[in-house]
């Protein structure tokens, strides 16, 4: 987690995962991201998942996320 000003951002390079392969999820000020790339045979073949804190000042309905078109994932929360 990093703090920009008044925000805080976790950023996560996803580029191996398509856009709808990637699930972010908030509850109690944890964020968690999960990947998962599915094979034509239906076996999965590559996995992601990395869950952090944010810090307790974050404001829970500010939380937004951005995939870059190079495959980073940016999440966005603003401080209280």
């Amino acid at each position: 987690v990093h703090a920009q000003g008044d925000t805080y951002q976790v950023v996560a390079d996803v580029s191996q995962f398509e856009p709808p392969d990637i699930v972010v999820t908030t509850s109690n000020c944890h964020v968690a991201i999960q990947a998962e790339k599915v094979a034509e045979d239906g076996t999965v073949c590559d996995t992601f998942t990395h869950k952090c804190q944010l810090p307790e000042d974050t404001d829970p309905l500010s939380v937004s996320c951005t995939l870059t078109e190079a495959g980073t994932l940016v999440i966005t929360a603003r401080r209280r």
